[in-house]
């Protein structure tokens, strides 16, 4: 059997997030290593906006992730880390979007990635050489587990697992790999692999948020990606950064297979992206934006910062 991707639908978030996880990690057959001491979990904090936008991961998946890898490690170090970013600060964001609640309620530590130490690393992608600083934590971790969003992003098409590795170079300024967006997702995605990805489908993101109840598990970030493009209307060939990814043998679409749920049951409710509104919402959006910046002092996103 090739990359396993499931999909599990959770019938009550109040109370069967946890079960919906071990039931989707069941799945893939995932056991961690007996020697398992550090763990390190890396929600999707793009921005401060709240879990039920569709923007960021809801903590509550990440509390049924951190019970599960105690139930099955036992008393082990656990640390929720996310990276400064062009838009944001992960100081702010851990506040903000309830993960100072969480970290207190399940006496785990949350981790800067910009803050500690950064180790050059350098690939070359599509006869491009991009360099990185990468965490050290991140390259040590005994388990790395990653936990994206189901969202579009117009810049890429889709934004999930692979896009929220590339939110874990620990250089805050990611605006300067932009114009090779592309390629600099797939550079990272050469350097860090987690041993897990658990994508926070509870609310996916399209041309507006809808509830889903989803969470999808694998092993590879890729499969994850192949699978979710199809969720959220793509072909997924035609989503740069998986096509360049086949190209680099960073992934391999052949011998996906999803278990559980069928991914058209999620397909056929996400509100697919339509570009052309999309624009002109976006544009808005980040009008208010530039305005709360000016009242503020806060920083903005990059697309303001490319104007």
């Amino acid at each position: 059997m090739g990359n396993v991707v499931s999909l599990v639908r959770v019938n009550s978030p109040a109370e069967g997030i946890k079960h919906s996880i071990s039931e989707a990690l069941d799945l893939i057959d995932f056991k961690p290593a007996d020697a398992v001491k550090s763990v390190v979990i890396k929600p999707n904090m793009c921005y401060y906006w709240d879990a039920t936008t569709g923007y960021t991961t809801d903590p509550r998946i990440v509390a049924g992730i951190i019970d599960y890898v105690r139930e099955k490690c036992g008393d082990v170090d656990i640390k929720v880390a996310e990276a400064d970013a062009s838009a944001m600060r992960t100081k702010y964001a851990f506040k903000v979007l309830g993960y100072e609640k969480l970290a207190k309620e399940k006496d785990v530590e949350l981790f800067n990635l910009s803050e500690d130490v950064l180790v050059e690393k350098t690939v070359h992608v599509n006869r491009r050489e991009i360099s990185f600083k990468v965490p050290q934590l991140l390259l040590k971790a005994d388990l790395f587990v990653n936990v994206p969003k189901l969202k579009i992003m117009r810049a890429t098409k889709i934004t999930c697992a692979m896009k929220n590795i590339f939110g874990c170079i620990g250089f805050p300024r990611k605006i300067v790999y932009h114009k090779y967006l592309d390629e600099a997702i797939v550079g990272i995605n050469e350097i860090l692999h987690p041993h897990l990805t658990i994508v926070d489908g509870l609310v996916g993101l399209g041309r507006f948020p809808v509830k889903l109840d989803l969470i999808m598990a694998s092993n590879d970030v890729f499969s994850v990606d192949w699978v979710a493009s199809q969720i959220m209307g793509y072909r997924p060939s035609t989503v740069g950064f998986l096509k360049l990814a086949v190209k680099e043998k960073v992934g391999d679409p052949d011998g996906i297979v999803t278990v559980g749920q069928n991914p058209r049951e999620f397909a056929s409710v996400f509100p697919k992206e339509g570009f052309v509104v999309s624009k002109y919402l976006w544009g808005i959006q980040f009008w208010l934006l530039n305005a709360y910046r000016k009242v503020t002092g806060d920083v903005v996103p990059p697309i303001l910062e490319e104007a």
